[in-house]
């Protein structure tokens, strides 16, 4: 392992390069920014890896082209920066920085790169459609990092990725070398490594490839041990790898030792995102068009005894136009599995093969425990980036069309493509420009919530149908039973708003309701346009999920009857006055 890191970042001019470094010094987004910043060294106490950092600034200001080579030559790691809201700045890292750093260094020297992406907070959405396809042309990208130096996001993870492509570099999947080192503790020696892809090039017609082995190769060595009596050889590779005699993964690899507290949930993390996202690019292989196909998928689960999502997929996450499954819903869909069943998630995290591709002891280090739900209201913040809302109400309110609509599907692409049904819907909510995933469950109307859990979620949407006269009384009587005492945030939706309003039965009505139970008025609702859906109402569910404590006294809902309040007596000053003014000429 190296002994100290030294990462230099490239790019553009005014793509923040300076701004990044500064961000994660001070901490904060800098008012006042030099052509170039100074070379920081981050002690090796406070890194990750715990190796001294070097981080290098460039600016073809204050650089000639001389001095540029002689950094690229000291960098271990480079950053390449691009603004995500310029293509122009994409574009030059194929045709420029790249070919720059890298170009004519044989592919066993070539120095990593992590693409960055700043700005996020410029633009809606993300640019790796178009990172991708350079991505897979350059084999010694590491990965890629959207981030903000104004918004603090993702600027320690850039440079952690930057310092681990350096110390645990990314090899080739069968490199005979890595896979001895792995394996066995020790590396071959020069001449016995040579030896052995030599008798594997004449032995194989595909055998070896880019100077490591294929998987033909791979296969055809362990035949040889076999055959030769070295059992042990390809027994010690099984086990390394978890299978126990019988071929089958032992339960310690697949179900590692994992306590959930109550009160806690649990997340991906940055590791376990990384990961999930260089085996997505790894199987987008036709046309490299940043979704799979189900073939690909299917090819994508094939280390699986099953496959382990249904045909329900493709109405819980976002697809592509033509139906595809793409990065974002792949993520989401794994948002979900971890959230909801940490223990699938493991396992599935087990046979993707993630301690030994990731060089970390179990699937475990993927994932993260939120704190205790009762330690966030105590404090009145919360760490958590993924929160559950379940979506209550009457049959027919229109539930299934609220979680679809919330993967941008208006009602009539849900009639045209209904696909099979999910009673989930995952998508990312912009919360105060933090990214917040947001998980939809539709509860069934024949729920008795006969246990706590039943009702329990970060955040309870109430839909009623509004051309419906009975559909509110439904909501009305399961909040009151379950929620009206509880700490858990509530919003009434009005659903088909571009229906007739039905008079309401006597007693009060959904605003009245609200207004008693300090709620914020009911949100009105309708997927029936053309184009895609309002994400309004998704956004105010995520922001009450994440700040709970506000939810009582919410500014929206404050303001709201207090202009209610104010109108109502701007009306009843003018009808006292104009009767008076009545009564006199009289």
């Amino acid at each position: 392992m190296k002994r100290d890191v030294r990462i230099l970042l490239l790019g553009e001019a005014q793509v923040g390069k300076t701004s990044l470094i500064m961000a994660l010094v001070g901490e904060e987004f800098p008012e006042e920014v030099p052509p170039r910043a100074e070379e920081i060294t981050i002690p090796a106490d406070v890194t990750p890896e715990k190796v001294p950092t070097h981080i290098v600034d460039y600016s073809e200001s204050e650089q000639t082209e001389d001095e540029l080579q002689e950094e690229i030559a000291k960098a271990n790691v480079v950053c390449v920066v691009y603004d995500v809201t310029k293509e122009a700045t994409i574009e030059k890292i194929r045709t420029k920085w790249i070919p720059m750093v890298n170009g004519g260094v044989e592919k066993g020297s070539r120095i990593p790169i992590i693409l960055v992406g700043n700005k996020s907070d410029l633009q809606v959405g993300s640019s790796m459609d178009v990172i991708l396809p350079i991505m897979n042309q350059f084999s010694e990208i590491e990965t890629c990092v959207e981030c903000s130096a104004k918004n603090l996001k993702n600027i320690s993870e850039l440079f952690y990725y930057a310092q681990k492509a350096v110390l645990h570099p990314t090899a080739p999947l069968y490199d005979p070398e890595e896979k001895q080192k792995s394996c066995f503790g020790n590396p071959l020696a020069p001449q016995a490594l040579e030896d052995v892809k030599m008798v594997v090039w004449k032995n194989t017609t595909d055998g070896v490839q880019d100077n490591g082995l294929t998987l033909n190769g791979f296969l055809f060595l362990n035949t040889l041990f076999i055959q030769r009596g070295r059992h042990e050889t390809t027994w010690t590779i099984l086990r390394r790898f978890g299978y126990d005699d019988e071929l089958e993964l032992t339960d310690d690899y697949l179900y590692p030792q994992f306590r959930l507290p109550p009160g806690c949930s649990t997340e991906l993390n940055h590791l376990g995102y990384q990961f999930l996202q260089r085996l997505f690019e790894k199987h987008d292989k036709v046309g490299n068009d940043g979704a799979l196909s189900p073939a690909e998928l299917q090819n994508f689960f094939s280390v699986f005894p099953c496959v382990p999502w249904g045909p329900e997929l493709y109405n819980t996450v976002c697809t592509t136009d033509k139906g595809l499954l793409s990065l974002h819903g792949f993520l989401c869909q794994w948002t979900l599995m971890a959230y909801l069943d940490v223990q699938h998630c493991l396992e599935c995290l087990g046979y993707l093969g993630y301690p030994i591709l990731s060089e970390q002891d179990s699937q475990t280090q993927a994932l993260t425990v939120t704190r205790e739900k009762r330690i966030d209201l105590e404090k009145g913040q919360t760490q958590r980036n993924v929160f559950l809302c379940k979506v209550l109400g009457a049959r027919g309110a229109g539930k299934s069309a609220f979680l679809q609509a919330f993967l941008g599907r208006s009602l009539a692409a849900q009639r045209e493509s209904p696909g099979e049904p999910s009673l989930y819907a995952i998508n990312t909510v912009q919360v105060n420009g933090q990214e917040k995933y947001l998980i939809l469950y539709e509860v069934s109307a024949d729920t008795k919530f006969a246990r706590p859990s039943d009702a329990a979620c970060d955040v309870a949407c109430f839909i009623y149908d509004l051309s419906d006269p009975g559909s509110f009384s439904y909501c009305a009587s399961i909040y009151k039973q379950h929620y009206v005492d509880s700490q858990i945030p509530c919003v009434f939706v009005a659903s088909k708003t571009d229906l007739p309003e039905a008079s309401q039965p006597p007693g009060l009505s959904p605003a009245e309701f609200c207004y008693k139970h300090c709620l914020p008025p009911p949100f009105l609702f309708s997927c029936q346009g053309q184009g895609p859906p309002g994400t309004a109402v998704y956004t105010k569910l995520a922001t009450a999920a994440t700040f709970p404590h506000l939810n009582a006294v919410e500014l929206g809902a404050a303001s709201f009857w207090l202009r209610v309040a104010l109108g109502a007596a701007v009306t009843a000053l003018v009808g006292v006055t104009l009767y008076r003014l009545l009564a006199k000429n009289k």
